[in-house]
């Protein structure tokens, strides 16, 4: 036998057999259904509220009509929702429907050829070539008499098809009579039955009660996972609770923590996010600067988590007790903001999970337990767990614990250490856990590691995720990285939450820009984000100096000592925030990532860049000098068409940072920047509505 031989027998015993038992009768082919993660194995997201728009390619062989319905249900409904869906252009069809709370939600397509639709159409054809359509008019008389029978039988909602629209089992006894008299007058034909025929109350009637016996269903079911507002959009701001202190030289408490919710609330935060809180080990604890041989005055990182006073359940001592915690968390919420815990599976080498279960951690050749590494970097003050150990599932069931522990004490959103280097399966099944028992929690991801591990966490159920936003500095950077993570594919898994600087980040950009530096990447992260976060007082302090040349860990790092901070400094940024986050509160647009619409400039340091809402009753435009140093002016080339600009009409940009308005005509506009005074203008646009005498008038 030679070797084509081979693969002729290997193609065969390959290629998918046909199965006699499934209906042949189904015709109709649906594929290329979006949106979908990964041909379903993960589910999208999307916040309550919003609109799932579904698309999918519907077609058949030969010239019969279709009809689709998008199928939809929350994952503990008894039966299917159905809307229609209405058909494009080469075979692509669409629908939507609305999420209206959080929870799991099942979606899919089911189509059908249907023979009504195909005679009325036929039927048309003929009557406007003058042919004879008696025969014809017998024929469709026929079917809308079965029409009837699945009317009546409809009218028991014992005998009603679960997937059927809501409205049968209610009008389905009126809807079987009214079919059986318009059965009736086409069959005694004439111009009044084909008036019948061809009326759209009859073709209503008709869908309504379709034949669907043969109809086909995509398979597998879909999903969306739907999140509560503030997956989608909010402002989060950190801080250290040990230097929340109002004097210095104190170690600050819980209670310090609360007494400056005022101050984070009057400059419009949505979220507080809070570093560990629990104790710190003493073992190995870190000095000074991450000097690895820190004194007992050294208060440590409270990343190394664990001591004698217990672990990820205990509140560190000097912070306060349990009792204190939640009193912070109900003053948050009457603060109108929330607490958001840091998640860190880490510990300390006196955290008493080291002791009481010893199987939990990987062992060095002599004996010790194996700290964290990044080498060259070593963390000695940190042992991770070993999630290959024999008894896993007794440390995945203990980590579950520890959320679960939190969520008792009113927390409902943790950011999440260093995700990427726990197991994907891990997080699944926790995540999952946690939000069947409580699908308000949310989980930020925070995981600056490589692309695909990024959107692979997200797809397996974090809420949100950090990016490279940081890093992302020139306009071809920001452009081509923001346009990625907004546009689907990916928007349907990944929710970006951008921020300038964290207590390990303090970008070349921020220690060399000084405060325009600052000011410059506030508004990028508050407008091309829906959620964006800075880690404070040392954003609003501009605080820039690096530990050394080339790093970009803070000199004097709040990680590894109390900091006292001078709140009331005049050269804050405290009022600059304070108005961005007003004006994102004001302005829907900026409440959403989607149509996020980059706009040429004709000046690289100038990035121009619109978002809008569907209705484009709110659109903002914002233009940003990316140049810390100097003035940069030039052209914009605004696109008027996604806006509903008309280039033969003026329309108002009203600067929301300066309140300045101007009235600008067609696509290319002229900006210029200073960024000792303002690096950037946040313009409402306002089109113009109608003229009265000397008025003018924009909305």
């Amino acid at each position: 036998m030679n070797t084509g031989d081979a693969v002729i027998r290997e193609e065969r015993e390959t290629r998918p057999k046909t199965d006699l038992l499934t209906p042949g009768r189904r015709r109709v082919v649906i594929e290329q259904m979006t949106p979908q993660v990964d041909c379903g194995r993960f589910p999208i997201k999307r916040t309550a509220g919003e609109t799932v728009v579904v698309e999918a390619d519907v077609f058949a062989d030969g010239h019969d009509m279709l009809s689709a319905v998008l199928l939809y249900r929350r994952e503990d409904a008894d039966g299917w929702m159905e809307t229609d869906m209405a058909q494009l252009a080469n075979d692509r069809w669409r629908g939507a429907f609305t999420v209206p709370e959080a929870g799991r939600y099942a979606y899919t397509v089911r189509a059908w050829v249907d023979p009504f639709k195909t005679w009325a159409r036929d039927l048309g054809r003929r009557v406007e070539a003058g042919q004879e359509v008696s025969v014809d008019l017998q024929i469709g008389a026929d079917l809308v008499q079965a029409a009837a029978e699945r009317a009546a039988s409809a009218a028991d909602p014992a005998d009603a098809d679960e997937t059927q629209d809501p409205r049968v089992s209610r009008d389905a006894g009126s809807d079987a009579a009214a079919l059986r008299a318009a059965a009736t007058r086409i069959r005694q034909g004439g111009p009044d039955g084909i008036a019948q025929a061809r009326s759209p109350h009859l073709a209503a009637l008709m869908h309504r009660y379709a034949e669907r016996g043969h109809a086909s269903t995509h398979r597998p079911d879909l999903w969306v996972v739907v999140d509560r507002e503030r997956a989608r959009f909010g402002a989060w701001y950190e801080l250290f609770p040990r230097s929340c202190a109002p004097e210095p030289g104190r170690y600050g408490t819980l209670r310090d923590c609360a007494a400056r919710l005022s101050y984070i609330a009057s400059m419009g935060f949505d979220v507080v996010y809070l570093p560990p809180i629990h104790p710190i080990g003493r073992v190995h604890r870190k000095g000074r600067n991450n000097n690895p041989a820190g004194g007992s005055e050294d208060p440590g990182s409270p990343w190394g988590i664990g001591a004698e006073e217990g672990g990820h359940k205990a509140i560190h001592p000097a912070l306060g007790t349990l009792d204190d915690f939640r009193q912070l968390v109900s003053s948050t919420r009457e603060h109108g903001m929330e607490i958001a815990l840091d998640l860190a599976y880490q510990c300390a080498p006196d955290h008493p999970y080291v002791r009481e279960h010893p199987e939990w951690f990987r062992r060095r050749p002599d004996g010790r337990v194996q700290y964290a590494e990044n080498p060259p970097k070593k963390y000695e003050d940190i042992y991770p767990f070993d999630f290959e150990t024999e008894r896993w599932q007794e440390l995945w069931r203990e980590l579950k614990s520890v959320v679960d522990f939190w969520v008792e004490q009113g927390v409902r959103i943790f950011r999440v250490d260093n995700p990427h280097t726990k197991p994907f399966a891990f997080w699944e099944w926790l995540i999952a856990e946690v939000k069947r028992e409580h699908p308000d929690v949310l989980f930020l991801s925070e995981a600056f590691t490589r692309p695909k591990v990024m959107y692979r966490l997200a797809k397996l159920g974090f809420t949100q995720s950090y990016t490279y936003f940081a890093w992302r500095n020139t306009k071809w950077e920001l452009t081509q990285y923001l346009t990625e993570i907004t546009r689907p594919p990916i928007s349907d898994f990944f929710r970006p939450n951008l921020w300038p600087n964290t207590p390990d980040i303090l970008t070349e950009y921020l220690q060399t820009g000084g405060r325009p530096a600052f000011a410059a990447r506030l508004v990028l992260a508050a407008t091309l984000g829906a959620s964006y976060g800075i880690y404070g007082p040392a954003f609003e302090l501009c605080e820039r100096m690096p530990r050394e040349p080339g790093s970009e860990e803070y000199l004097d790092s709040e990680k590894y000592e109390v900091r006292h901070w001078d709140l009331e400094r005049p050269d804050s940024l405290r009022p600059l925030i304070t108005l961005v986050n007003r004006i994102r509160r004001e302005h829907p647009a900026l409440q959403s990532d989607r149509n996020l619409l980059f706009h040429p400039t004709d000046n690289e340091y100038l990035i121009a860049y619109s978002k809008h809402t569907d209705d484009l009753s709110s659109v903002v435009l914002v233009v940003v000098n990316l140049d810390p140093h100097h003035t940069q002016f030039g052209w914009v080339d605004v696109q008027l068409e996604p806006l509903s600009l008309d280039a033969q009409e003026p329309y108002q940009v009203h600067d929301l940072l300066g309140d300045a308005r101007y009235l600008w005509h067609g696509s290319r506009n002229y900006v210029e920047l200073r960024p000792d005074a303002l690096p950037a203008h946040v313009f409402l646009v306002r089109r113009r509505v109608r003229r009265e005498r000397d008025f003018e008038y924009y909305l």
